[in-house]
This record gives C-alpha cells, structure tokens and sequence, in this order.
C-alpha cells in the first residue's frame, strides 16, 4: 500500500471516529456524576452541583449543553426547589446515546435507569451491589416524583440545601435500583449524615445525578 494511501485511509478513519463522537455528543444528556465534591453533601449549594456537572461534562469532550444537578431544596415555611423542574423536559439519553427517558412522566414513573444505563460521564459503570465498594446512593433530596418536600415534612432531607457535610441527612436514590428491597432510583431512604464517611457508610460517595436541559 503506498504512503499516500494510508495517509488517506487514516483521514477518513478519523472523519468517521470524529462524526460518531459529534453524533455522540448531540445526545448525550444524563449521566451519574464519576465523583462528589469531596466533602461529603457540601456541594457548594445547588449552584456548585450545576457546576460540577458542567466541569466533568467537558472534562469529558461533552459540549453544547447546560447541565443541572437533579437535587431538590427545604425553604422553611413553603416548598422548596424540586428536581424535576431543574432539569427540562427531555427526552434523556446517556452518553453512549442509550435513552434513559422521553419525558418526566416517564422519568419518575418507568425510566430505563438502571446499573447498566446509568453511566458516569466518560460512559464507565458506577458501582452498585456487589461491587466494592458499593456507591450506588446518589444523592437526591426528592420525592419519589421528583418534587421537593412539603415544609411540614420533618428532618433534613438536602443536607442543610446541599452545603453540609457533618450534621443533617440527605434523600438518597439507587441508581442501580437495588438494595433492602427498595428500588427506587431517587427516594430509596435517607442518609446517615451528611459527611463524606457517613455516606459511605449506607453505600454512597457523594454522587448525583446530571441532566441536560
């Protein structure tokens, strides 16, 4: 094969590779955070998770979107920000372009959301059950719909609105949908505390989940 045939061959190799990572990147819209804060559910409010989403969505080469962390908020006296309304409309692929869901409604009712699907940022599995150490509690603060709790709903379900990392405790999701009989992906139960060992301690590291608008 002559140089100037390879040199060809190889341009046209890299013109497809570089179209399926564009078409990749046009779809892609949800994944699982590969790593917390670091300080446990301190995550600098819900504005320091939007922008965590962002950085590791283009450490990642994922551009052209605005991202928002799926978390919900308390406000004393009336009802706080809910999740689902931070997020759009959709529909919701991974980032190997695996939809995850077309609408809301089918978000928080039968989402394909799953250990298989619910995919980091660089398109990795997440570890669930089974796996050591498990780190499938994804931080949340919603209800099962994706709302935000009613004021009248005792205890801290948002770690102090995401800005705390010892006392309080946060509503945790499994994003592999398994775990003491609860399989749900959003409202599985509540965290021990809001430091980075007492997350650990029911399975989790910190991690939430990303969605484009």
């Amino acid at each position: 094969m002559t140089p100037l045939r390879l040199v060809l061959l190889a341009a046209a190799f890299a013109t497809c590779a570089s179209t399926a990572a564009t078409a990749q990147d046009a779809n892609a819209s949800f994944f699982v955070t590969s790593k917390g804060s670091g300080d446990g559910a301190n995550l600098g409010g819900l504005e320091g998770a939007d922008a965590h989403c962002a950085g590791l969505a283009k450490a990642a080469g994922i551009q052209g979107k605005t991202w928002r962390a799926y978390l919900s908020t308390q406000v004393k006296g009336k009802r706080g920000i809910s999740a689902r309304d931070r997020i759009g409309t959709g529909p919701w692929h991974n980032v190997k372009g695996v939809l995850i869901a077309k609408n809301l409604d089918e978000l928080h009712i039968l989402p394909n959301l799953y250990k298989s699907t619910a995919l980091d940022e660089n398109g990795n599995l997440v570890k669930g059950r089974g796996d050591q150490p498990n780190e499938h509690d994804i931080l949340t603060g919603t209800k099962a719909d994706g709302t935000a709790y009613f004021p009248w709903e005792e205890g801290d379900k948002t770690c102090s609105n995401w800005t705390s990392n010892g006392e309080g405790s946060a509503t945790v999701g499994h994003h592999d949908r398994h775990g003491g009989g609860n399989v749900s992906w959003n409202q599985a139960h509540n965290s021990r505390g809001c430091g980075q060992d007492a997350l650990k301690g029911t399975g989790g590291a910190g991690l939430f989940y990303c969605f484009a608008q």
